[in-house]
């Protein structure tokens, strides 16, 4: 097939989970309705994170920038498939694919190697508890921030150049929600081998060591934890650690299928899916999976809205 020109400005079209469904308008409506929860939750919990000073510690800094990471996530991917819906135009152009695809990398990376450093918080947090303001000073909590971002940021930069100095034939439909490496080299009319290979060895390096340290730090977190004679510190340490492993569990389940599985183990349909799992629905549940049971927020949460009150009401 002859390759088409992309610098003309007709981009490409996006064919993804809406279009395939049964139900587009459900479909469309939950994810508008999971975008305003991402949106709402991981907000107040930025927001209460920085108003309140009880929380300026490591954990809940940490916390903060993952909550930024999912609600710059949630912004890339869900409002332009439910406006490309309701408009009934799913074209995007060539830079704006581009754009997006970068963002997806940069944030998802980010995301991946940040959820380590959690683990590694919470394992110096319960295992070593009276050197927990050495280990994690505010120096190093802020390396570990810069470590997620900005090799995170670099490498989405040159995959997504890489990616797009493709030459594309004449199917401009991208059978996916969003412009993503996988679905896109579908549509390259040169040999890509070797490029999906260092797109495998990607997600070999980016997932399976950051995976590997979190299981680390948990299996040792467990060990610690059932031999602690409190019954209310073991319920509190393993009611914190499930929730991180719930997150880790929903993150990088479909991202290790989407990345580092063959693509012959899944097709367009199942791939539309693991990507809604981990860009629609993981940055909607996070922020409500962390807190959910923790009074620390909970009670963050009260001061911050009294205080909003009180000044709003000076006279109530």
């Amino acid at each position: 097939m002859e390759p088409w020109n992309s610098t003309l400005g007709s981009g490409f079209i996006l064919v993804g989970i809406l279009d395939g469904s049964g139900s587009p308008e459900l479909l469309c409506a939950t994810i508008a309705a999971l975008y305003m929860l991402a949106l709402i939750s991981n907000g107040m919990l930025i927001l209460v994170i920085t108003m309140d000073i009880y929380l300026h510690v490591p954990m809940y800094l940490l916390l903060e920038q993952l909550s930024l990471m999912d609600l710059l996530l949630a912004s890339v991917i869900s409002p332009k498939a439910v406006m490309d819906f309701l408009l009934k135009d799913n074209t995007i152009t060539f830079g704006g694919c581009a754009l997006q695809m970068f963002l997806e990398l940069a944030l998802g990376s980010a995301e991946d190697l940040l959820l380590a450093f959690m683990a590694y918080d919470r394992y110096v947090a319960i295992c070593h508890p009276l050197n927990y303001m050495i280990f994690m000073r505010p120096s190093i909590c802020w390396l570990m921030v810069a470590i997620s971002w900005i090799p995170a940021s670099l490498s989405a930069l040159g995959y997504t150049i890489y990616t797009m100095q493709y030459p594309f034939c004449k199917s401009r439909e991208i059978r996916h929600l969003f412009c993503e490496i996988p679905p896109l080299l579908k549509l390259a009319c040169a040999d890509t081998s070797r490029y999906q290979l260092m797109v495998y060895l990607m997600g070999v390096t980016l997932l399976i060591p950051p995976l590997a340290a979190i299981l680390a730090s948990y299996s040792l977190i467990l060990f610690t934890v059932l031999k602690m004679p409190s019954n209310e510190g073991r319920k509190k340490a393993l009611v914190t650690c499930s929730s991180h492993l719930t997150v880790v569990g929903m993150y990088y389940g479909p991202l290790t299928v989407m990345y580092i599985l063959p693509s012959s183990y899944h097709s367009s349909k199942q791939e539309n899916i693991l990507s809604f799992l981990y860009t629609i629905v993981t940055p909607a549940l996070n922020p409500l999976i962390y807190s959910l049971r923790n009074k620390e927020v909970s009670g963050a949460l009260k001061r911050v809205l009294g205080k909003r009150l009180l000044s709003t009401h000076p006279n109530f």
